[in-house]
């Protein structure tokens, strides 16, 4: 058969897929084999036939796939001020390198990661103990525990006007006559943290005007409260302190990056670690408030790798 042929009969596709013709036809009715039919006989455009063999392949192996191999960097997750300026700082140094972020909350770095389309997923997710930030979520969505090294630690809680116009001094406060809030998305860690924090309190969800609306970013959510569409917003001490709000805080988070263990060692995601111990790093990290950098780029999980 020759392989510069391009539509095949049915013999030729039995041979080139291993089955028999009857085969051919079921997998023409069943699963959607791309064929088209003419004067009575079934031809098959060689080059779909290979697309659809491609896209049939199930359990792909954990180091297939080809955009990880680039070198290029892919991280998804959680949004932060301090991060993105790491990014910035990465890109600025390996520009046959770069970085591609996905800002898709805690919960979708973690899926990402679990789907291999990344090589670090970016994660501030707290367990039901009150304690823990993201173990748990990652043994529930990962068939191996990834590697855990420290970003920061960060200060969440809610953005409010300057002054406090309307009064506001605790979550319970949200619910008041008057005051509005924008939110985040279901799948980051700010919610989760929001929604642990109205489960304690006497309010719920459907009394907090605004609840439903979400916006993407913790810049985003300040800047609605800057702009008068909001009264409060759940965000990082950062936010608050670059835009001239205040803030009451909630908690010390931890915000770790998460990597599978058979990609720890590659080049883009080491060069990314070593940034975090790199004093031009330490130098961008003092323009914030809100974070602490006692155990940014330290190993958490696990205490003594081996791969």
């Amino acid at each position: 058969m020759s392989s510069s042929k391009r539509y095949l009969n049915t013999k030729e596709v039995a041979q080139l897929l291993q089955v028999n013709e009857k085969g051919v036809y079921a997998l023409v009715s069943d699963k959607g084999l791309p064929a088209t039919k003419v004067t009575g006989k079934w031809l098959f455009p060689r080059h779909f036939v290979e697309e659809w063999l491609d896209l049939s392949i199930v359990n792909l192996p954990a180091a297939a796939n080809p955009s990880l191999d680039s070198g290029r960097l892919f991280i998804a997750g959680s949004d932060d001020l301090l991060f993105q300026r790491a990014i910035n700082l990465y890109n600025s140094h390996n520009q046959d390198s770069v970085v591609f972020f996905a800002n898709i909350g805690s919960m979708g770095g973690l899926r990402a990661l679990r789907q291999r389309s990344c090589h670090i997923g970016v994660c501030h997710l707290l367990q039901d103990d009150n304690e823990e930030y993201n173990f748990r979520f990652a043994e529930q969505e990962m068939g191996q525990a990834p590697v855990f090294i420290n970003f920061s630690k960060r200060e969440q809680g809610i953005v409010i006007g300057s002054g406090n116009p309307k009064n506001i001094r605790s979550v319970s406060d949200l619910a008041q006559e008057g005051v509005r809030i924008v939110n985040r998305p279901l799948n980051t860690g700010t919610r989760l943290l929001l929604d642990y924090e109205i489960s304690k309190s006497e309010i719920s969800a459907d009394n907090i005007a605004g609840y439903d609306l979400e916006v993407g970013r913790h810049l985003e959510a300040g800047l609605a409260v800057l702009g008068g569409k909001a009264d409060a917003a759940p965000a990082i001490r950062p936010v608050a302190e670059l835009l001239g709000l205040d803030f009451i805080p909630l908690r010390w988070e931890r915000f770790d990056l998460l990597i599978n263990r058979d990609r720890f060692f590659e080049p883009p995601v080491q060069r990314f670690i070593n940034l975090l111990h790199d004093p031009s790093f330490k130098e961008i990290a003092k323009e914030f408030v809100g974070y602490d950098l006692s155990v940014c780029g330290k190993m958490i999980y696990p205490d003594n790798l081996k791969i």
